[in-house]
């Protein structure tokens, strides 16, 4: 890729673009990949540059719900290990993807990620309802994963397989995970949200280490698109308020299916 002017400006308004859609609705990786892509960065190093980029997001989405994890602490010690290794696995698979294969698969994960962004509503809807079905109570609660070892080894293992995802592609993460522990873990959706947040942190983080000792990082793009999703992220934070989620979401998954589609026609 050639870092002119013109290319600059579009990488800058996709990661400010991306920074701002992670802090209302989520999925700012189907516009900033597929950017990278077309602009003509390698797939591979487009993904890896990406996730490296985007990490300091998931910073600030876990800062923000700290005080739901307080008396979670169990929780994460229990699944932080299968989170992390499972997003060095994920890291380890991708360098080890030919760029050729990758391409081959890129409008498959660009689709199955839209997919995930277009049920994340009507998951967390239903999750609702089935902690509601279940007598889900917070009160009380010791932070512990279940009473069922059965459903703590579910927990772990999900968690694990999640984390090889979003250490290989990453997009739609959150939703994967928040309906594994919401279908393992008894607890109010608001709780499990805030640990949904730290373990997609925390898989970011790994794979995003690994990815730095791997050589495949743009690190030029990667610093553009870093300063530029902050930025982003803040304003999107402060307009939290005044624009609907759910119609950038709409958005977002409209322009993911365009992209998935372009990709497999093409």
């Amino acid at each position: 890729m050639i870092l002119n002017g013109p290319n600059i400006s579009i990488i800058t308004l996709s990661a400010v673009v991306a920074g701002l859609i992670n802090a209302l609705a989520g999925g700012g990786t189907l516009i900033t990949f597929p950017v990278l892509t077309l602009l003509g960065l390698p797939p591979v190093v487009a993904n890896i540059t990406n996730t490296v980029a985007l990490c300091p997001g998931y910073f600030g989405a876990t800062l923000a719900q700290r005080k739901l994890l307080i008396d979670q602490k169990l929780r994460l010690k229990t699944l932080l290990p299968a989170g992390i290794l499972g997003g060095i696995a994920g890291g380890v698979l991708l360098v080890s993807t030919d760029e050729k294969l990758f391409r081959a698969l890129i409008p498959f994960l660009i689709l199955f990620a839209t997919l995930l962004l277009a049920a994340q509503t009507p998951a967390k809807q239903f999750l609702e309802r089935m902690g509601k079905s279940k007598g889900r109570e917070t009160t009380g609660d010791t932070g512990s994963i279940d009473s069922s070892k059965a459903q703590g080894a579910a927990s772990i293992l999900c968690i694990g397989i999640a984390a090889v995802y979003g250490g290989y592609f990453g997009a739609g993460l959150s939703v994967i995970i928040l309906a594994a522990l919401g279908i393992t873990i008894t607890d109010s959706l608001v709780r499990l949200n805030a640990l949904k947040q730290s373990l997609s942190f925390s898989i970011n983080v790994a794979a995003a280490v690994f990815f730095i000792f791997s050589g495949r990082v743009n690190w030029l793009i990667c610093a553009i698109m870093a300063v530029s999703a902050l930025a982003g992220g803040t304003v999107g934070g402060k307009l939290a308020n005044r624009i609907s989620p759910t119609l950038l979401k709409i958005v977002v998954v409209t322009f993911g299916a365009a992209i998935g589609l372009y990709y497999l026609i093409r």
